[in-house]
């Protein structure tokens, strides 16, 4: 059997550190989302985490088991938001500094929350280089430790808590799926449904703009997207070393879903399962409500999970 940067044992052991600091998210159904997808489908609502996304959960998963030392030099990573402000609010539940480097255009809503958290925002140029070459520099010069917003064992075990749950609630999925950046989540999440019910499909959801997973499904090693341009910005990254095995092994398939089917499917939830959540939560809604996904056979129960609920109303009109 492979060996992966996680394990259920893993999983397991970071849902019982969680547990009573993290909330056990619902989950939600709608049939009219039904009546247009022509299946039943289930949705794990981690826009409703602290913080906003399923990204708490890796995060204090992670920050908890910094030993004395490391915790005293305080944690730094590199996130365009959801992960930052993860971070930030388990450094500030373990009573330690945090510095989040974040690209010059991260949404604004997103750089206030990390900051009201307690966290230091440094700036960076809009390419993930940038955003590694600042967080390096930045090590160097004033330590800590670099938790990674996907690429860390201990990030990846508490993502695939969301699995533990999901698995536990609804009974008899056929199938999940799972918006896909640098694969964090989908990660842990594969790791735990192979372990607890095999014969569960997993299946990325990626913009066609920032599609750094379906082409390393495509080519059978690990590739990436220079400067992706989409709305579902907390899916701009890429596999990395830790996360790329296991998609590789246990996700099914990758589907691609363009920015105007993400945007219609965010209104869609919004509208009709009064469901408030972000553009990369989007992307899943528009794989299952995609011709492409509709043409699969056997799948009629499905696991849908809605990652974040960071969205910007700067430019609502009052």
């Amino acid at each position: 059997m492979a060996s992966y940067a996680a394990d259920i044992d893993s999983i397991r052991s970071a849902a019982e550190l969680i547990e009573g600091v993290a909330h056990r998210t619902p989950v939600a159904t709608c049939a009219a989302l039904d009546q247009l997808a022509g299946r039943r489908l289930f949705f794990k609502c981690e826009h409703l985490q602290k913080a906003g996304s399923f990204k708490f959960r890796g995060a204090y998963n992670s920050v908890m088991r910094l030993s004395e030392a490391e915790a005293a030099q305080g944690v730094v990573t590199h996130s365009s938001g959801n992960h930052g402000q993860s971070l930030t609010l388990a450094a500030k539940k373990r009573g330690i500094k945090s510095t989040v480097i974040m690209p010059e255009n991260s949404s604004q809503i997103k750089r206030r929350s990390v900051e009201s958290y307690g966290g230091t925002v440094v700036l960076c140029g809009p390419t993930f280089e940038s955003r590694q070459e600042k967080a390096a520099a930045f090590i160097s010069k004033n330590g800590g430790t670099l938790i990674s917003s996907f690429n860390y064992p201990h990030i990846i075990s508490g993502q695939g808590t969301v699995a533990l749950e999901l698995l536990d609630q609804v009974s008899g999925l056929d199938a999940i799926v799972v918006p896909c950046g640098g694969g964090g989540l989908i990660a842990g999440i594969a790791v735990a449904a192979q372990a607890l019910s095999p014969s569960t499909r997993i299946f990325a959801a990626e913009p066609i703009a920032s599609n750094g997973t379906a082409l390393s499904k495509e080519a059978g090693k690990m590739m990436s997207v220079s400067q992706p341009q989409t709305i579902a910005d907390g899916l701009k990254t890429s596999p990395g070393d830790l996360t790329w095995p296991i998609i590789r092994d246990l996700v099914d398939r990758v589907f691609t879903v363009g920015e105007d089917q993400i945007a219609q499917a965010m209104r869609l939830t919004w509208e009709r399962a009064k469901l408030f959540i972000e553009p990369s939560s989007a992307v899943a809604v528009a794989v299952v409500l995609s011709d492409e996904f509709k043409a699969l056979e056997g799948i009629k129960r499905v696991g849908i999970v809605l990652s974040g609920g960071n969205v910007n109303l700067d430019n609502l009109p009052w």
